[in-house]
């Protein structure tokens, strides 16, 4: 193992180590009910961390490797669901899109397309090449303006207007 992987680790073995020594305090701890076995174990905890070497009942042992797993998992768990943000850049940055960004949304025959702009178009096949460039094709045209993305539902009729 590599010195970065060992760095990696430390933090989990040293939890784990702890935690038999947390394990060892709840074995030792006496009481019939929860209120008494909690207060014997907060008596005891002191007592088992005079000790910083992991005790060698199984139970000890056990309770420190089920819980440095489980701390592994979580931080594992929270790194994946980590929001995938661009690295030195700045927040919010975004760049404006060129002919070969809007490429794979055009039909090579003109006729097929709506014209958004000078240089845009949008093909109008309702089931293109590749389905991954399907998009909606509701566009409203008034006058010189486009507006996308309207659907049907923004044109019915509210009692006695229309939105």
């Amino acid at each position: 193992m590599n010195k970065k992987k060992w760095i990696l680790v430390v933090p989990y073995v040293i939890f784990g180590l702890l935690m038999t020594n947390v394990g060892e305090a709840w074995r030792l701890s006496e009481g019939g009910d929860a209120s008494s076995k909690l207060l014997s174990f907060f008596r005891l905890l002191p007592e088992a961390f005079a000790n910083p070497l992991p005790g060698l009942y199984l139970t000890d042992l056990l309770a420190g490797l089920f819980s440095a797993v489980f701390l592994f998992l979580i931080v594992t768990f929270k790194r994946q669901e980590a929001k995938k943000f661009r690295r030195k850049e700045e927040y919010g940055s975004a760049r404006w899109g060129n002919a070969k960004d809007i490429a794979p949304f055009v039909d090579p025959v003109f006729q097929n397309n709506v014209i958004l702009t000078q240089t845009e178009r949008l093909t109008m096949a309702s089931r293109p090449k590749d389905p991954a460039t399907a998009r909606n094709k509701n566009v409203l045209v008034v006058g010189d303006h486009v507006i996308i993305g309207l659907s049907p539902s923004d044109f019915r009729t509210r009692g006695s207007t229309a939105a």
